[in-house]
């Protein structure tokens, strides 16, 4: 499988399994189920409340042999009650127990979102609960101190490569100005509804290897009854996605995901099923011409479905 080399050293796997919303009741049995298919990047985070679950996965796949540790590129992420530096460690150990593991491959900051701490024995993970019932509270927590935390964590050897998501460019930006270990991984939602080609490029340019999610768009967030993706045409219907991959006797979600892959940007779909599975992880198989891109980049609207606006008015992408 592709990989893509990162600027602290590694390489990370182009192709991976995302772990938002994998059914609880199946999960370490997708996960093992995706080792043996041939996964080896597993993008997960602590706000999932599947960790436990991802972990046993893991082990069960190491325990027969069928992977070492090594073989695996585990991805998690610090949540937002997590962001002061006396926090930072407490939440990452957390995460790594559950994985049962001595070390992640890559740890993003979730959120530039900073949250009221909760303890872990007190709820975990605690979502949008920052101790006072239904209502958000905050503390006043710079991006640098979280992420000098983050760079403390590397050279412990508890974590090997740090990044962030849903940055936008000026706070990226920012934290280039002041960060020690510079950004190994940008993690945004990405899909021909919000492309973000401003973003992708100063990421890359910086020497960041960018992560889309969400890469079929509405689809994550119909199952969330979300009102703006419940209104918005499915990408797999769509008649320009449908065109292009009747020209290449692909799918719709082969031709959204190629269409990241194919500009160098790592993607983390999932499935339930192995056939999906190998569909996905085939996506480099083929490649989309240039009308294809001109046509795909006609469908940007600038539709974000994973906005924090959503949740309290925060400004992060206003």
């Amino acid at each position: 499988m592709p990989s893509i080399k990162l600027n602290s050293g590694y390489d990370m796997p182009a192709v991976g399994f995302g772990c938002w919303k994998v059914d609880v009741d199946t999960c370490s049995e997708q996960i093992y189920r995706a080792i043996k298919t041939g996964y080896r990047l597993f993008d997960g985070a602590e706000d999932y409340a599947n960790e436990k679950l991802v972990g046993a996965g893991v082990k069960k796949a190491i325990d027969e042999g069928i992977v070492k540790r090594e073989d695996l590129f585990l991805t998690s992420k610090l949540w937002n009650n997590y962001h002061h530096p006396d926090n930072v460690e407490k939440a990452l150990n957390r995460t790594l127990s559950d994985l049962q593991v001595d070390y992640v491959d890559l740890f993003l900051i979730h959120f530039p979102v900073t949250f009221k701490f909760v303890p872990l024995e007190e709820k975990y993970p605690p979502g949008f609960y920052c101790g006072k019932g239904d209502n958000f509270d905050y503390e006043d927590v710079p991006i640098l101190e979280t992420w000098k935390a983050l760079e403390k964590l590397v050279k412990a050897g508890k974590i090997r490569s740090i990044g962030v998501s849903n940055f936008p460019g000026a706070l990226l930006l920012d934290l280039l100005r002041g960060a020690t270990i510079k950004p190994s991984v940008l993690q945004v939602e990405h899909h021909p509804y919000l492309q973000q080609p401003r973003l992708i490029e100063f990421a890359q340019s910086r020497g960041i290897a960018v992560t889309a999610y969400s890469s079929f768009g509405p689809q994550s967030f119909v199952e969330l009854n979300q009102g703006r993706a419940l209104n918005t045409s499915p990408l797999f219907e769509n008649e320009t996605i449908k065109a292009i991959a009747a020209k290449h006797g692909k799918s719709p979600a082969q031709v959204l995901l190629r269409w990241s892959s194919q500009r160098g940007i790592a993607i983390i779909p999932k499935s339930n099923t192995v056939p999906r599975l190998l569909e996905n992880k085939d996506v480099n198989s083929f490649d989309l011409d240039e009308q294809d891109f001109a046509d795909i980049a006609k469908l940007d609207i600038n539709l974000r479905f994973n906005d924090p606006w959503d949740w309290d008015k925060i400004p992060i992408f206003v």
